[in-house]
């Protein structure tokens, strides 16, 4: 089988694979200079679009796919659905939770990483991204505003005039999100809504400093692929599948 990673869940889901009577090979997309590998056989790079994925899932004999990719890689994920169509190979999209708000926050929710950037002069002038090195490019043009970046490696121009990077990765700690928006006097966070509990404490720590966040959505799966919002609901979906899983 193969999972589509780059996720905790994708590693947890090969980890509780690896040793059982099947090949689990884990694909990740490369993007990262130092990924945290899983256990088992790893591939790292593209596949060449649907029909290059479709063309290695019948080479390798692939009898199932888990799409546990990030929520927002929406290219490989409308790969894998044409690529499961076009080779009959069953799929499941393994994706935790979104995050929901509760009373004190005060989010903006966007459908892009574009409407964040045009709604940020009216809610602050220094800003906490944490959307990841790709999407630093959108907010460029915005004169006037201070960045502050997070990311795991360092963007790639354009990035804003006013920018610092910090280079780390989740988990994180709600006093460590404290200190990072006292520290850096962030007046407004721009954040992916990526779900699960690693990167969490930042909304948190904006909560309590009754701070705005953007929080961009995700974009929606392919129609009719499956979803499991947990590892262990994965493997039931896999048991499902027949003997041998």
């Amino acid at each position: 089988m193969l999972v589509l990673g780059g996720t905790t869940e994708a590693r947890e889901l090969a980890a509780a694979l690896v040793g059982a009577p099947l090949r689990v090979t884990s694909s990740l997309a490369g993007r990262v200079a130092e990924p945290r590998l899983p256990a088992g056989e790893v591939r790292i790079g593209g596949f060449g679009g649907p029909e290059g994925l479709a063309a290695w899932l019948r080479a390798e004999r692939v009898d199932a796919v888990v799409d546990a990719t990030h929520p927002f890689a929406a290219v490989m994920s409308r790969n894998a659905a044409g690529a499961a169509a076009a080779t009959g190979v069953p799929l499941l999209a393994l994706r935790r939770p979104g995050w929901e708000p509760v009373a004190g926050d005060r989010w903006h929710p966007v459908a892009s990483l574009a409407a964040a950037a045009e709604l940020l002069p009216s809610l602050g002038r220094r800003v906490l991204l944490t959307t990841g090195r790709q999407g630093i490019g959108v907010f460029a043009h915005l004169d006037g505003l201070h960045f502050t970046a997070r990311s795991v490696d360092p963007p790639e121009p354009p990035v804003p005039a006013s920018l610092d990077v910090l280079l780390d990765r989740g988990p994180f700690t709600l006093d460590g999100e404290r200190a990072l928006l006292r520290e850096h006097r962030i007046d407004v966070v721009v954040t992916k809504d990526s779900g699960g509990a690693a990167t969490a404490p930042k909304l948190t720590a904006a909560r309590e400093l009754a701070l705005p966040v953007v929080v961009v959505e995700r974009p929606p799966l392919p129609d009719g692929v499956p979803v499991a919002e947990s590892v262990g609901a994965a493997r039931e979906w896999l048991a499902g599948l027949g003997p041998g899983w």
